[in-house]
């Protein structure tokens, strides 16, 4: 388990309090938060040293998708400021991801996983989404990679 990244956000932390950037830091130990949370989570499992890097990009990704359905919410409901509040997190949290991948980077993906573990068929898709998601955890929309792959191996 690499702790660049948890030393990435405690220092984050240090700088936004230093700042006194509220918004930021209250972003930032909600991250952390989620971190301990899934960090005792997988003790059940055994796992005494926490969670790897990619199991933290997938619990990243879950934040930042949570947020967005909260904004669009929220601009729903007449409340902008909630609603800015929240792309607020978002970008906080993104900034300790990887970039993301376009759609033609991600459908190159897809097939080129497709190709190399000779996936033909739906019945293939399990295999297909597991090689993409320990290649690329993080780095692209999962909700968008199984439309992608169910329309290619449909």
């Amino acid at each position: 388990m690499s702790q660049t990244l948890r030393a990435s956000i405690t220092e984050a932390v240090k700088e936004a309090m230093k700042a006194g950037d509220k918004s930021r830091l209250s972003a930032l130990r909600l991250m952390q938060s989620s971190i301990k949370d899934r960090d005792i989570a997988s003790r059940t499992d055994g796992r005494n040293d926490g969670v790897s890097d990619a199991e933290l990009m997938d619990l990243f990704a879950k934040m930042v998708k949570q947020r967005r359905e909260s904004a669009d919410l929220y601009e729903k409901g007449g409340r902008p400021e909630l609603a800015a509040s929240e792309r607020a997190e978002i970008a906080v949290i993104e900034s300790f991801m990887p970039k993301q991948m376009s759609e033609a980077e991600t459908r190159a993906a897809v097939e080129a996983v497709m190709k190399e573990i000779g996936a033909s068929s739906v019945k293939d898709m399990g295999r297909v989404m597991g090689e993409l998601k320990k290649r690329y955890a993080g780095q692209m929309d999962f909700g968008q990679v199984g439309a992608i792959a169910k329309g290619l191996l449909g």
